[in-house]
């Protein structure tokens, strides 16, 4: 119950912080796309608009992920609200918890927002929604898992610094996460042992948003593999549960005075 109250008042403030005005130029984003690309040969429109639309709901999320998670427990500190708050019957990882519930739902009525917004621009461009046009569901199925990831990125590291440092730092893991894959593979072609472990080892612990992204397939009509739907959700429940786990030991070790 505590924990619901936390997530609630998080998302209550997360909304009067304007967040939810990035949906207006999302909104012109793809109306204008429509517009743009309607002149084009029949079938090329959709995919860009499909592509442009999917792409623009991950990067919007992606930014609210990072500019509002980072702020998540240092806001609670500056404005020292935080002593008020544990000092109630609030344990630690309760307000932890209930922080990072309060910004996934925050993204997920954002994401369902600008998946309407989506498939508002994707009617008017094809003047008719089809049953086939479910699957897109799936990519943005997979970029809400890719965020709830970053969201936990980001209140570990707001935990432990600066909200400006803790952007930085989320901002370049989450660019790295993309990558990981190919730091494998350059580990796979080195001749050095010790370096061909280290790439193996950062692999591991780092996030790997490669496989997250099935924006080209979906756009492309490739169906989306069921071993990607169990994986992908396993992958991100492990690595978010790890998240959150740490930042809680590093929010117990903190002392505010």
């Amino acid at each position: 119950m505590r924990v619901a109250t936390i997530a609630l008042h998080t998302f209550k403030e997360s909304v009067r912080e304007k967040v939810l005005y990035n949906l207006v130029a999302f909104a012109l984003l793809l109306i204008g796309a429509a517009i743009l690309f309607g002149s084009i040969s029949v079938g090329v429109e959709q995919i860009i608009l499909i592509t442009l639309g999917l792409t623009s709901i991950s990067v919007f999320g992606l930014l609210i992920a990072i500019f509002i998670g980072i702020d998540l427990v240092s806001k609670e500190i500056e404005r020292r609200t935080i002593y008020n708050i544990l000092s109630k019957p609030v344990s630690r990882p309760e307000f932890i918890l209930g922080k990072y519930l309060g910004l996934l739902l925050t993204l997920f009525v954002n994401t369902a927002i600008m998946t309407a917004g989506f498939y508002a621009a994707l009617f008017y461009q094809k003047r008719a929604l089809l049953l086939d046009d479910l699957r897109f569901l799936g990519a943005v199925y997979f970029i809400l898992l890719e965020l709830a990831i970053v969201v936990g990125i980001a209140v570990v590291f707001s935990c432990i610094s600066t909200p400006v440092l803790s952007a930085v730092y989320t901002f370049c893991l989450y660019v790295i996460g993309n990558f990981s894959a190919d730091l494998r593979a350059f580990g796979q072609e080195t001749q050095s042992a010790l370096l061909g472990t280290l790439c193996d080892v950062l692999y591991y612990l780092l996030p790997n948003f490669g496989d997250f992204n099935v924006i080209s397939q979906v756009a492309h009509a490739e169906k989306i593999p069921g071993y990607l739907w169990l994986g992908n959700s396993l992958y991100a429940l492990l690595y978010i549960a790890a998240l959150l786990g740490m930042a809680v030991l590093i929010f117990e070790e903190r002392e505010f005075r």
